[in-house]
């Protein structure tokens, strides 16, 4: 089965909000990606009906063994219920302010999140090798050490954001690029036969993209002296 990948959004969230749509623009190039839309609201956010949207993509063969989630703030802790009762191994998991038994953030989070929680939460390690947990100092609404809890329980790689907040719009991330580090491409997927093993900007892509754009924008400007000279 070849590698595909899905992006789970959190509590009254869309597919379309926060980091999502450019983490799926910047994956779906060359992969496979699914982002699915999952009941939200009172009464319809709840883990039954959650688990029965993710169910669908698992009897449909999509969620096995060369699958990578990434899912931010409840979505973590539902991913890893969702696992563990199915006895799904996954390949990879990318967990963004995941939390688990917190309540406290307000009536209308407390009440869709809470059927989401789960005791049994480090035997989601089971079922993935990687499991890499992104959280921040700061987040408005769940607490640094109820986050920093959730990764130590089972994270194989933890990743603090300073002043992050809830990594979401509200806090400045519609990018996130410290999480491409998850997706790293080879050299020679980015630059072919060109090698550039021992620079040392190699593996940071904000500086890999501004030196695309130079080359392009020089390419453009000989094109054009060339043209009209």
């Amino acid at each position: 089965m070849k590698d595909n990948y899905f992006i789970i959004h959190g509590s009254f969230g869309s597919p379309f909000g926060n980091w999502f749509p450019w983490l799926y623009n910047f994956l779906s190039d060359t992969k496979e990606v699914y982002v699915p839309q999952f009941p939200i609201g009172v009464g319809y956010q709840n883990y039954e009906n959650w688990s029965k949207l993710l169910k669908y993509y698992l009897d449909l063969g999509l969620i096995h063994e060369n699958t990578t989630i990434i899912a931010h703030s409840i979505a973590p802790v539902f991913v890893s219920k969702f696992l563990v009762q199915n006895k799904i191994k996954v390949n990879k998991l990318i967990f963004v302010c995941g939390f688990n038994n917190y309540l406290g953030i307000n009536k209308e989070y407390d009440t869709v999140n809470k059927s989401m929680f789960f005791d049994n939460l480090v035997d989601v390690k089971k079922y993935s090798d990687q499991i890499i947990c992104y959280y921040s100092d700061n987040d408005p609404y769940v607490k640094y050490e109820v986050e920093k809890e959730f990764a130590d329980a089972i994270a194989t790689e933890q990743k603090l954001i300073k002043n992050g907040g809830h990594i979401n719009s509200e806090s400045g991330y519609n990018e996130f690029y410290e999480i491409l580090d998850e997706f790293n491409p080879t050299d020679e997927e980015i630059f072919g036969d060109f090698k550039l093993e021992d620079a040392i900007w190699v593996n940071n892509y904000k500086v890999r993209y501004l030196f695309i754009c130079f080359f392009i924008a020089q390419f453009i400007w000989y094109f054009f002296v060339l043209c009209y000279t």
